[in-house]
């Protein structure tokens, strides 16, 4: 098990598995607060990520595209379960372009630097300069606060 940081507080999210459907995407950023997700499948991977935590629709409303669902059959096909799946080099593949989208089906909703300030709704985008990251219920990706990591409860 590896040490934990002094000054830092560390939430698990879902630790029993109990909350339901949800999808997040924790913004990174140096709050002190870090938050861990088991992921990967049945990898069961745990991974710890700072910052802070915005939650997102599991649904787009304007399209009617079931985001998480996407997510989870996706992994599912491409992984039987195993978590990461992996493009070779070069051109990617079709696995890779259904995961943009069903990315980009995800709404984030900005945070503002001021009290009750405009709330601006943007897609979200897979991180591809972090695309070692990548897993089940563990995807880099990019915001307009930033990168982030989305998550989502994965099966037990």
């Amino acid at each position: 098990m590896r040490e934990k940081a002094r000054g830092k507080r560390y939430v698990m999210l879902d630790p029993d598995g109990t909350l339901g459907d949800w999808l997040a995407v924790v913004v990174r950023a140096a709050t002190g607060v870090v938050y861990e997700q088991e992921y990967g499948g049945t990898a069961r991977r745990q991974g710890a990520v700072e910052g802070y935590l915005v939650q997102v629709g599991t649904r787009d409303p304007g399209t009617g595209r079931e985001s998480l669902r996407e997510l989870r059959a996706l992994f599912r096909r491409e992984t039987a379960g195993g978590g990461a799946f992996g493009d070779p080099p070069g051109r990617p593949s079709a696995a890779y372009e259904r995961l943009c989208s069903a990315v980009a089906s995800v709404n984030f909703w900005a945070s503002s630097p001021v009290p009750d300030g405009e709330a601006r709704r943007s897609p979200l985008a897979v991180d591809e300069e972090r695309l070692r990251e990548l897993d089940d219920a563990w995807v880099p990706v990019r915001t307009p606060d930033g990168p982030g990591v989305l998550l989502w409860n994965g099966a037990r």
